[in-house]
């Protein structure tokens, strides 16, 4: 009789709760937690990624130069002028300061081309080759052109081990400097400071680990749980303690010895237990594109926003290429499983507060 009464009074006191909530606040408190990719190269008032960061106050959005639904078309980069036009567009919108990020690593991964009339940046690898003067000027090349461009958040650096030779996303595409833990930090230390000089928030990315993977998340299932070592953490490690990371990026990579249920994306364990409490980080933890199919193929939108915000993720990036999202469809599912109790609103809270530190530095 006692278990019943808890029951029905927890039941009753959290549709007290959940109807207690301004709807619009919470709302764009949400939004604050999402980053989000658009097709167009120019935009007005009209244009709908113009709406929805008006109306609900989204975090940033993300850069790309091809369209992969359409790759004979342009996306959001196609010169210097129009992608510096674009970002005053996109800025001139809010009275904070938006996440205008990009993943602009060198090599293989950079959205900024040479054929754009962008300066080209090397890989990583080829970065290891260089002295460390020449290292130091590359990387403020491509430091000051973003910082030029409006471009505020740099997906980078990769911090993945260089582990596995045969891996098909990180080591084969020349995006890990090395496989020694002080030969990455030391080479990803310098990209951050440049950055940080230039105001372009860094990203190291994709813990926990990559580099020892086969596959390729953004085509599906990853099990890392027999070449994974955690030898792939002490970059992470070491940044940490230099108090050098303001943000990390989730991999959507399994690995039943650290979580026997989840990818680290969506996994408490990872992003929570290993992350922030054995780690010590405390900056903003986002995830990697939630639309690749080793997200996409096995989670419904509900469940994947459900993980990834209860695993302690503080901002969700939907790039768009890969699938489409309406902005407010993700916002009232989110919405929807905070309402149901799903979600913690503490959870989102938190998350406001840390991603705070950035946005209103404008």
């Amino acid at each position: 009789m006692r278990n019943i009464f808890l029951f029905f009074f927890f039941f009753f006191n959290l549709n007290v709760f959940a109807n207690s909530l301004d709807e619009n606040l919470v709302k764009k408190q949400i939004a604050k937690m999402l980053i989000v990719g658009f097709d167009k190269a120019k935009i007005d008032n009209s244009s709908q990624i113009a709406k929805d960061i008006k109306k609900y106050e989204l975090a940033g959005v993300i850069l790309f130069d091809k369209n992969l639904q359409d790759k004979s078309k342009s996306k959001n980069i196609i010169s210097f002028e129009q992608v510096k036009k674009l970002t005053k567009s996109l800025q001139d919108l809010v009275d904070y300061n938006l996440f205008i990020t990009i993943d602009q690593e060198g090599g293989k991964v950079q959205r900024l081309k040479k054929e754009y009339g962008f300066i080209e940046t090397l890989s990583a690898k080829d970065i290891s080759k260089l002295p460390l003067n020449k290292v130091k000027q590359e990387y403020k090349s491509l430091a000051s052109q973003l910082n030029k461009l409006g471009i505020n958040v740099n997906f980078a650096p990769v911090v993945d081990l260089a582990i596995n030779p045969n891996n098909k996303v990180i080591t084969k595409l020349n995006r890990a400097y090395s496989t020694n833990v002080n030969e990455v930090v030391k080479y990803a230390k310098i990209l951050i400071d440049e950055q940080e000089k230039n105001k372009v928030t860094s990203v190291l990315k994709h813990f926990p680990g990559h580099g020892s993977s086969l596959e390729d998340s953004h085509n599906g299932f990853v099990d890392i749980s027999s070449s994974w070592n955690k030898i792939e953490l002490e970059p992470y490690k070491k940044l940490i303690k230099q108090n050098s990371v303001d943000m990390i990026m989730t991999a959507h990579v399994f690995n039943k010895n650290l979580d026997e249920n989840y990818p680290a994306t969506l996994s408490y364990k990872i992003n929570t237990k290993l992350l922030r409490e054995k780690l010590g980080f405390q900056g903003v933890i986002i995830s990697d594109d939630l639309q690749m199919k080793a997200i996409s193929k096995h989670y419904s939108l509900n469940e994947v926003v459900r993980l990834a915000i209860n695993s302690g993720v503080d901002i969700l990036l939907f790039g768009n290429q890969l699938a489409k999202y309406e902005t407010v469809d993700i916002i009232n599912t989110i919405y929807e499983e905070v309402k149901k109790g799903n979600i913690a609103y503490e959870k989102i809270i938190q998350s406001n507060k840390k991603i705070k530190n950035y946005l209103f530095r404008k």
